[in-house]
């Protein structure tokens, strides 16, 4: 079990970036459009000043059920040893479990 601090971290990570998303976005767009490269630099250090948390590069998929960082799967939003646990007891249906 992850610690709590360091999931609610990421929590406080992930509403940050859905707060700053379409600013984010705006801010791209206006900087591949703009003519010359000082409206670039320009427009560049507005797309540096919100918060740094507030980058998607930032955050970190953990496991939904355990808060664990490290080997999750995408699809299921699970790390890698409870897959295999609920694979084997059957509680995902259509995955084939393997063993050797």
């Amino acid at each position: 079990m992850a610690r709590k601090s360091l999931i609610q971290r990421e929590k406080k990570r992930h509403k940050l970036q859905q707060k700053y998303y379409w600013i984010r976005q705006s801010l791209k767009k206006e900087r591949n459009k703009a003519p010359s490269l000082k409206e670039r630099w320009k427009i560049h250090g507005k797309l540096q000043s919100p918060p740094r948390n507030s980058v998607p590069i930032r955050l970190r998929r953990r496991c939904f059920l355990t808060g664990r960082p490290r080997a999750n799967h995408r699809d299921f939003e699970l790390s890698g040893h409870i897959l295999r646990e609920m694979v084997h007891a059957c509680l995902l249906p259509g995955i084939t479990r393997s063993s050797w």
